[in-house]
């Protein structure tokens, strides 16, 4: 389920709410009881990074864009050390 934030227009009260995908967004403030909730756009909670298969699988030969390592290549298991 994803958590979805709000503001209030009359207000200005901020909450975040964990709610189904089918459940009707909130309209009325806890905070002035008004109903002037607006739902926010927040970026996605997570991020794609490392060697997974969206970087490695399904490109041809040597194409293969894998991330950059933070470590310069310290551990024996990052991709830039190993070439």
């Amino acid at each position: 389920m994803p958590i979805y934030e709000y503001r209030c227009d009359n207000c200005g009260h901020e909450l975040a709410k964990l709610q189904k995908l089918s459940d009707t967004p909130l309209t009325d403030s806890p905070s002035c009881q008004q109903s002037a909730l607006v739902k926010l756009i927040s970026a996605a909670g997570f991020r794609l990074k490392g060697s997974g298969w969206y970087e490695t699988d399904f490109k041809p030969g040597k194409k293969k864009n894998l991330a950059s390592c933070e470590s310069d290549g310290a551990c024996q298991s990052c991709p830039a050390a190993q070439g």
